[in-house]
């Protein structure tokens, strides 16, 4: 069963880019979270180390097109990206060394925050935006 399901109404920016960058970030998710109960170590890791690039990946896409445009609000929602990267490379670091586990709770931690920040936060930059969009 899948953690989190992208739905137009719940998550849709209005920006295509980054409305199928959160499809398959959701996707990478599921996938962790998969990964998770089947508690195999380097499956775990895989898709740890994929969702975590892709997030890297994603942020940066997202920050340039505000930057494009001039986005008022561009620091403050560098500081959410900046939090999340952060706590993320620490985990994935501290999985790496087996210090941590990825457990089911860490899935919900991220399912947590991207239901918060993308309806809340991502939301707010689709006017502006979409001067850019093709």
């Amino acid at each position: 069963m899948s953690l989190i399901k992208w739905t137009p109404e719940e998550f849709g920016t209005g920006i295509e880019q980054h409305d199928e960058e959160h499809k398959h970030l959701f996707g990478l998710l599921n996938g962790l979270h998969a990964s998770v109960g089947t508690g195999e170590r380097a499956s775990i890791a895989r898709s740890l180390d994929g969702l975590i690039a892709f997030v890297a990946q994603h942020f940066a896409a997202e920050e340039e097109n505000m930057r494009k445009v001039g986005y008022a609000a561009l620091d403050q929602h560098l500081v959410e990206h900046n939090k999340l990267v952060k706590t993320c490379i620490n985990l994935q670091q501290q999985f790496h060394a087996g210090q941590a586990v990825i457990t089911e709770e860490t899935t919900a931690f991220l399912r947590d925050w991207l239901k918060q920040h993308i309806p809340h936060i991502d939301r707010q930059y689709g006017p502006a935006l979409s001067a850019i969009q093709p």
